[in-house]
């Protein structure tokens, strides 16, 4: 038996069909500074708001964003777990609003060079996740590094935040560049969406959208969905400077209510129609199949 079919029948024994399984959302962007880490926080507020169970993995390694924006230092990451043995309970830090969050440390980036007691201690450990939260967030890092593509193409829902200036227009399209030409990509088992973050004026996102979406659809056939704008206002920046989530600090600013209308419509559009949900133990095992 080689190490893909026994990955295979870890899967299999870590599933469990009376288990609902937690949907996997990706938020990703073509470069950093657009507001990716903020978005994926305010989105799990808003969750958290509407009675959704939620847990936030940052995947951004080397950077601590999740951490430094809820103001809160985790006692472990994923890589104790790997290889210290830690509980998945252990890795989660709750911040705000008991939304958990698991920083990924140097384990994400050592993935690659997992030993199959590794792949069953990870792949045991994150299906659990699926009865702690209803929703998990990977908070992967900015542009089309391999770490970040792996991500993306063991994602069946991906978030692209992207913002009015040039360079992250280009930089976006170039992250769908990249993630089209992937051999591993199944664009038929991918659902991307966009969120057009720091827009001046209203309706800027969505002429951001059309002109994105008819480039990638025409030169790379790559089809996207419009999720919403948010606009960069005083309060927005004042919670960034005080770590605290604008959802949360500043409820009725406009960034927040625009946040608010986002995580409605991803909460209200019924699953089964856009993808399958995977869970995080299939999640990670699409990534552990790209390496075999």
């Amino acid at each position: 038996m080689d190490q893909a079919e026994q990955l295979r029948n870890l899967i299999k024994a870590n599933s469990h069909p009376q288990r609902p399984l937690a949907r996997v959302i990706t938020v990703t962007s073509g470069k950093g500074g657009v507001g990716k880490s903020n978005t994926s926080i305010n989105l799990a507020v808003q969750f958290r708001k509407m009675g959704q169970k939620v847990i936030i993995l940052d995947a951004d390694f080397g950077l601590a964003n999740i951490e430094i924006m809820f103001g809160a230092v985790p006692k472990h990451n994923l890589s104790d777990l790997i290889y210290q043995g830690k509980d998945i309970r252990e890795i989660i830090t709750w911040g705000p609003m008991d939304v958990g969050f698991i920083s990924g440390g140097s384990g994400i980036t050592g993935l690659s060079n997992l030993n199959l007691d590794h792949l069953r201690t990870i792949i045991q450990s994150l299906s659990q996740l699926d009865e702690m939260a209803d929703t998990i967030i990977v908070d992967t890092g900015a542009g089309i590094a391999d770490a970040v593509m792996e991500f993306l193409v063991a994602s069946s829902e991906v978030l692209l935040v992207t913002t009015p200036e040039p360079t992250s227009i280009t930089d976006s399209y170039s992250l769908l560049k990249a993630l089209s030409r992937h051999p591993q990509y199944r664009k038929e088992e991918t659902k991307i969406k966009l969120v057009a973050n720091k827009v001046h004026k209203t309706g800027d996102g969505a002429v951001l959208y059309e002109k994105l979406s008819a480039v990638a659809g025409k030169y790379l056939k790559t089809p996207m969905e419009y999720l919403g704008e948010i606009p960069e206002d005083a309060q927005l920046l004042k919670a960034v400077m005080q770590q605290k989530p604008v959802s949360m600090e500043y409820a009725h600013a406009k960034s927040a209510q625009a946040y608010e209308k986002i995580a409605s419509k991803l909460i209200d559009k019924p699953v089964a129609d856009s993808y399958d949900r995977r869970g995080m133990a299939s999640f990670f095992s699409h990534i552990f199949n790209m390496k075999k």
